[in-house]
């Protein structure tokens, strides 16, 4: 199983000092986060895709380039890539070219995002938003395994014999994960191609996030993958942790009460009752996200929220020390232990690469521009 972080990169007032910090601290301090997860023996850092304040991780690839050359082992990833205002011939570009540079370590998850104004930024309506998600991918999911494409859709111009370049290392596109908090839509694309569903499982009820999987593997098994409990699942989550459970409590209200999606609404009392959020000691997370598996089954990825409402990254990196040393070793010999043998680990490029027979030459050669093939066969 992987564990590891996201972030979804707020500038936000440290609500205890009233201190704003500058994007390029908290630019600085997503970069510190993901080396401290390697450090800690983390599997996966992940950063979203935002194009608006407060948000500063507007070109996710940028960032995980630069990780890549700062990291050795830790898998690189998305906790959105948004595939509805992005065109999708740049996303299998930039992804590739990242795959290469990162020696495989690499895999995104797509999203819709949720910030309306996005939208029309980039030439599209969220009112097409599912129609949008469904279009992009296709034609995404066909660049990466298709040397050669000829296609036509909605939303943007055609292609005519089109060669996405690079071409995926080895032959093999990067893995990815389908992301939703709420749209049935994007659990059954999932489970359509076969890729892995991550639900956000922060803001909802767990009974929320049990009736998304449920569905997600129920189709994942109608189309022929697998059963249903060898579907590929990943939850979020989020929690704040001190060695005594009160200091954890006191030490964290400010943050969340003037958190800006969910300050100002529900006490942390209720919120950690109705939602996954556990605020306490090592021991009560650990008790925590073993229950996920109560009513999601066995799954593949747990990633934490760490760093947001103002959290100073001093406080975050200690977050981690925790994480890292008291938690993430129970909960990944327990679950390992729990796990039965024909449920499949998380993917990687290694697991992916044997899976397709071992590297395959991805050469494309020159093609005629008037008939699109190669030009000893136009002849």
């Amino acid at each position: 199983m992987q564990f590891g972080v996201f972030t979804v990169g707020d500038v936000t007032v440290d609500p205890t000092n009233g201190r704003l910090p500058s994007e390029r601290e908290r630019i600085k301090a997503m970069v510190a986060i993901a080396l401290k997860a390697e450090e800690v023996g983390l599997d996966v850092f992940a950063t979203g895709e935002h194009h608006n304040p407060p948000f500063v991780p507007s070109s996710p690839t940028t960032m995980l380039g630069y990780l890549a050359a700062r990291t050795e082992r830790l898998l690189l990833s998305t906790s959105t890539t948004l595939i509805t205002t992005n065109d999708p011939v740049k996303i299998a570009e930039d992804y590739a070219m990242l795959q290469h540079l990162a020696d495989g370590r690499v895999d995104l998850m797509l999203g819709r995002g949720n910030t309306g104004p996005v939208y029309p930024w980039f030439g599209q309506d969220i009112r097409n938003g599912i129609p949008l998600a469904i279009e992009n991918y296709d034609l995404l999911h066909r660049l990466w395994r298709e040397d050669v494409v000829d296609w036509k859709g909605r939303f943007r111009s055609p292609l005519q014999s089109f060669t996405a370049t690079p071409r995926p290392l080895d032959g093999v596109p990067p893995f990815v994960w389908h992301g939703s908090i709420r749209s049935p839509e994007i659990a059954e694309q999932a489970a359509y191609y076969g890729d892995g569903f991550f639900a956000n499982h922060i803001f909802w009820p767990k009974e929320h996030t049990q009736r998304m999987i449920g569905l997600y593997r129920q189709r994942f098994e109608h189309y022929g993958h697998g059963s249903a409990d060898q579907a590929i699942v990943g939850l979020g989550g989020q929690v704040f942790m001190r060695k005594n459970s009160q200091d954890a409590v006191r030490e964290f209200r400010p943050y969340f009460d003037n958190a800006p999606v969910y300050g100002h609404g529900p006490s942390l009392e209720e919120f950690t009752r109705e939602t996954p959020l556990t605020v306490g000691s090592p021991q009560q997370v650990i008790d925590r996200t073993l229950g996920f598996r109560e009513y999601v089954g066995d799954y593949q990825r747990q990633l934490f929220l760490m760093d947001h409402a103002g959290l100073p990254l001093k406080t975050v990196l200690e977050q981690l020390d925790l994480l890292g040393e008291e938690v993430v070793p129970v909960l990944r010999k327990e679950f390992d232990s729990l796990r039965p043998v024909h449920v499949p680990e998380a993917p990687t490029h290694a697991s992916l690469l044997a899976a397709a027979g071992g590297a395959k030459d991805n050469t494309v050669h020159a093609v005629d521009d008037v008939t699109g093939k190669a030009p000893e066969a136009a002849r």
